[in-house]
């Protein structure tokens, strides 16, 4: 893992598989970090022939906290001066949640950086401008255990809140930054990309996990129908958390759709 310094922050990534291979980067969502997609990355048999970037938000994990009022174009800007710096071009971009709406919007600003997008879990638009700021205050009052315990029953299945790594998950949620946590939901609260993702027109897998009660099925396929050049999927047995609870199940589609779009050559020069 390194940091990359990103004016006027610095940013935590990893990487893992072939340094000369075709560019995946995972984006994570509110309230997580890096490590969720640790076992569907292991899981991956593409690791072989891409260069895979795993990344933490603004205010996550081990990234610096955004200043002032969070907003989707910072988020994007983070994104975008990670792969310049990186390098990167034509990358397949994976996003769950928070993550999928900043991979949207990359696209819709940047195509040469981006030549496909995976969307777990996510949407153009989620929620209302009521919502978001009903739960900032909730959040400047009682912090993130204020709402942890709703979070978690729509992140994850019951049965998944049982097991022995669950402890670590609550962790990672606990231990994000208030400020970070704050600037993602202000991020949220002020997007819609329906009009924008209308003109895109490149390979799209749209992955909705059918216990997920944040991003339902139907708002999952509504977002990805829009886009040029999609195909939709459900996950049976995962909830928010699909790439803790299914990671398998996840590779595997990653890896057949990363092979259907011709992702998975290694570069040779």
């Amino acid at each position: 893992m390194a940091n990359l310094s990103t004016p006027p922050r610095s940013t935590l990534h990893s990487e893992f598989g072939n340094p000369d291979g075709s560019p995946v980067v995972f984006i994570h969502g509110l309230g997580m970090e890096r490590s969720v997609w640790l076992d569907a990355i292991n899981a991956l048999n593409s690791r072989q022939d891409c260069r895979i970037i795993t990344y933490d938000l603004s205010g996550h994990g081990a990234s610096d906290a955004p200043s002032g009022r969070g907003s989707m174009g910072a988020l994007i800007r983070d994104a975008e001066q990670l792969m310049e710096g990186l390098m990167l071009r034509d990358a397949v971009v994976v996003g769950v949640g928070l993550g999928g709406m900043i991979a949207q919007g990359l696209a819709v600003k940047r195509l040469d950086l981006v030549r496909g997008l995976v969307l777990l879990n996510s949407a153009a638009k989620l929620g209302t401008k009521a919502h978001w700021d009903a739960q900032i205050v909730l959040l400047k009052h009682g912090g993130i255990p204020k709402i942890s315990q709703s979070l978690w029953e729509g992140w994850l299945s019951k049965q998944a809140r049982t097991t022995t790594t669950y402890a670590s998950w609550r962790h990672m949620l606990d231990s994000t930054s208030l400020a970070g946590y704050i600037a993602g939901v202000e991020a949220l609260s002020g997007t819609d990309f329906y009009t924008p993702i209308s003109g895109l027109s490149l390979p799209t897998l749209g992955i909705s996990a059918y216990n997920d009660l944040l991003f339902p099925p139907d708002l999952m396929r509504e977002t990805v129908d829009i886009i040029k050049g999609s195909e939709f999927q459900i996950m049976p047995r995962a909830g928010h958390l699909a790439m803790v609870e299914a990671p398998e199940d996840l590779a595997a589609r990653l890896d057949t759709f990363l092979m259907r779009i011709g992702h998975r050559v290694t570069v040779l020069n």
